[in-house]
């Protein structure tokens, strides 16, 4: 089993779940949350300067069975791209193991 943790733009968010939702994956959590990345300059909108030192973000964090973890780092790949500065990243880690608490369950069937 894999965790993939994905940090995206929030106006992305409804592209990236119809795409997670498309490939099979139907159950993940999300946050809200504010990061700094590397650009270091404002922008100029209007002329007023905004800071993006501080940008609003979501937080997703998804746990697959091995078959799928391609599918769905291709999915969020393909849907939560701009081509700009800000448009995240993928974390991908193992998960040892499973638990389905209101059975008890253990392992990789507890996902389906």
């Amino acid at each position: 089993m894999k965790k993939i943790e994905a940090i995206i733009r929030k106006s992305k968010y409804s592209a990236v779940k119809d795409a997670l939702h498309d490939v099979g994956i139907n159950f993940f959590s999300y946050w809200d949350v504010t990061g700094l990345g590397n650009e270091k300059e404002g922008h100029v909108y209007r002329g007023i300067s905004y800071s993006t030192s501080d940008i609003q973000r979501r937080y997703l964090s998804i746990v697959v069975n091995d078959k799928f973890e391609e599918d769905a780092i291709n999915a969020i790949l393909k849907a939560a791209a701009t081509g700009e500065v800000g448009d995240g990243k993928i974390f991908v880690s193992e998960i040892k193991d499973c638990y389905r608490i209101r059975t008890g369950e253990k392992g990789a069937n507890t996902l389906e």
